[in-house]
């Protein structure tokens, strides 16, 4: 079978630790694939479109693609464009990625599933100081992977809300208000419909006085305070009950958006014991040291059954999700 993993080459401003990490998951995506038997081509994604050759004479495409560029809201086009060839394709449909990556949007769809999603707003341009119940977080509206979550996210007076929304709207365009649930946070993985053992944010080293969130430099800066501060506890150290409430809690979620191939549910459990959805995340990062990655190490899988599980899902998805594609699909 012959398979194409695509993926963003970066950006000039991008630092080479950054595009290493990317290069890695390629790496070891590829390496898994090959022992397979399948016959493996790694393919930059740039806006010359010369990569869709490759993709339209493939058996499957591995996607590893978050954007062009370094241009996030890229990677939609590129899940449409596979779509529309017909090739069979790993990860979440277009459709999913647009919906989960515009929070506005998916608070929506959330709610009208019935699901608890905390309380939030999409402040007005020049009244950036309106009434919401405080603590509040400020996110981007269309950003993923902590982009834009910093402490100052955190703001507990309306001074520091209308400052913090003017600083991420001349940086991101339109943000979010959210209000803060205080409580533990729980992640809940899933390949196709299958949920994998639910995983824990410890929070317990976080320097004194900071908020208890996932930062940009919790996830991405490895060498700060932050990032040793919140690290995964899977399986998470919790009942049967209450565990069993989030995964149901997220698969639901998961439907909502019609999550398929690969995702995770982020959630908080109030003071209350009352789940809320914070983040439903498709195709998040596949490096072997990632949240997916030890989710699959708790249910029993290796890094290498995680990823034949993510391409049996593309491969067993219906046909009629995706339009016929013209040469014949035969698993290696």
């Amino acid at each position: 079978m012959k398979t194409v993993v695509i993926y963003d080459r970066g950006a000039e401003s991008w630092a080479p630790e950054d595009i290493q990490a990317v290069l890695d998951s390629v790496e070891s995506v590829s390496e898994v694939l090959a022992a397979a038997g399948q016959k493996v081509t790694r393919v930059p994604v740039d806006t010359d479109l010369a990569w869709f050759d490759a993709v339209r004479r493939a058996d499957l495409v591995f996607n590893l693609c978050e954007g062009v560029g370094g241009v996030s809201r890229l990677e939609y086009p590129v899940a449409s464009a596979i779509e529309l060839a017909g090739v069979p394709c790993t990860g979440t449909s277009a459709w999913t990625m647009t919906v989960c990556h515009r929070k506005p949007v998916l608070n929506a769809v959330l709610q009208s599933h019935g699901l608890p999603v905390p309380r939030w707003t999409v402040p007005v341009v020049g009244d950036e100081s309106e009434d919401f119940l405080l603590p509040a977080i400020v996110k981007p509206a269309a950003e993923d992977a902590s982009i834009g979550i910093e402490q100052s996210s955190v703001v507990a007076t309306p001074e520091m809300l209308a400052e913090r929304v003017r600083q991420l709207r001349a940086r991101h365009g339109q943000v979010m208000v959210q209000e803060y649930v205080p409580g533990r946070e729980f992640n809940v993985g899933f390949v196709g419909q299958r949920a994998l053992p639910v995983s824990e944010i410890d929070f317990s080293a976080m320097p004194s006085g900071a908020w208890p969130i996932v930062s940009f430099a919790a996830k991405w800066h490895d060498h700060s305070a932050e990032y040793a501060g919140t690290k995964p506890v899977c399986p998470a150290d919790i009942d049967a009950h209450l565990a069993t409430r989030l995964v149901e809690t997220a698969r639901e979620a998961w439907r909502a958006v019609e999550g398929q191939g690969y995702g995770r549910v982020d959630l908080r459990l109030d003071t209350d014991g009352q789940p809320w959805v914070l983040e439903v995340n498709p195709n998040p990062d596949l490096s072997k040291d990632a949240g997916l990655a030890n989710m699959a190490r708790a249910f029993g899988w290796s890094y290498a059954d995680l990823v034949r599980a993510i391409v049996d899902a593309a491969l067993d998805r219906p046909a009629a999700a995706r339009p016929s594609h013209p040469q014949k699909v035969s698993a290696a």
